[in-house]
């Protein structure tokens, strides 16, 4: 089942566990657990010295909760939308990120955090 076909509670279930690993992987500074779940596309951009630049200086600390604002469905995948914290700000984050379906199963194709 295509993931725009599927409800919302089964289309997080995909999801979140893959936001929990790229974010524990971007805190451990771990570019092998980041990009786990990204498509080769994604991958490509996101190298080890990219993924360093994007978290260096921790301004903000490191990824801690977050929590659903929304599902969007597209013609190519799924958004999803949540506010997410961070361990040394009190500011309220947006986290976003497009899921799509590959042969391997769903995977994160675009991710964004500000």
């Amino acid at each position: 089942m295509a993931l725009q076909d599927l409800t919302n509670e089964a289309l997080l279930a995909l999801a979140e566990p893959m936001m929990d690993n790229c974010l524990e992987g971007s805190n451990a500074l771990n570019h092998e657990q980041h990009v786990r779940d990204f498509t080769d596309r994604l991958k490509a951009i996101v190298t080890p010295k990219n993924l360093r630049r994007q978290l260096t200086p921790r301004r903000h600390g490191v990824f801690t909760t977050r929590s659903v604002v929304g599902v969007f469905r597209q013609r190519a995948g799924v958004g999803v939308v949540w506010l997410q914290r961070c361990s040394a700000s009190d500011d309220e984050f947006v986290n976003h990120a497009i899921f799509v379906d590959t042969p391997e199963g769903p995977k994160i194709d675009h991710c964004l955090i500000c």
